[in-house]
Order: C-alpha cells, then structure tokens, then sequence
C-alpha cells in the first residue's frame, strides 16, 4: 500500500515531526510504503506532489490544525486522526486503516 499525508499540530513543532516519523516507520513496519508531508512553524517541508497523490492508496491527516491544499486530496480515500493517536500507536493506526480500505473492497 502506498500512503501519503500531511502532519500538522497546533504549535507546528514537536508533534508534527513525531507523528511524521511515527507514520514512517509505522507504515514501513507493516510493509507499506509512506511521504508524509509537514507542516509547521517553518513552512511546509517534504511537500507531496501530484504524482505522489495520485499514485497513493491512501492521504492520512494527522493534524490537530487547519492546513493548507487539502484539496490536492480530491478524490482519495482520506482518514483524519490526531498527531497524539499516531505518535501512541502508529502501528495500530496503520493497521486499522488496512482493515478500513479492505472494507471497502
């Protein structure tokens, strides 16, 4: 499964790094491949291009804030969850939203 996101807290420091590393290696951890976008006090780091999206299966939002070009997900399966429930269990996550796309086959 290819994922790609966006990480993002409300102060766009801490959190969001540790949720992008925990979607990483979460995500590598199952067998999954993973771009996880930031975005935090210092702008907008590893940015996901459009080849990326569209060849996601998957846009995981981990963000405890408003962001922005969330409309680059048009389309795509999306699931939204907070940077504390990623950094918890990032591989519990991961295999949730498994279960969750494989319903909806």
């Amino acid at each position: 499964m290819k994922i790609v996101g966006i990480a993002a807290c409300t102060a766009g420091i801490a959190h969001t790094y540790m949720a992008r590393e925990k979607l990483l290696r979460g995500a590598k951890a199952r067998g999954h491949e993973a771009k996880i976008e930031t975005q935090g006090t210092i702008g907008i780091e590893n940015r996901l291009t459009y080849q990326d999206i569209a060849e996601a299966d998957v846009v995981v939002l981990a963000v405890d804030v408003k962001i922005s070009g969330e409309e680059r997900f048009k389309g795509k399966q999306v699931i939204r969850v907070s940077t504390a429930a990623v950094i918890k269990n990032a591989i519990g996550f991961i295999e949730k939203v498994e279960k969750a796309l494989e319903n909806l086959k």
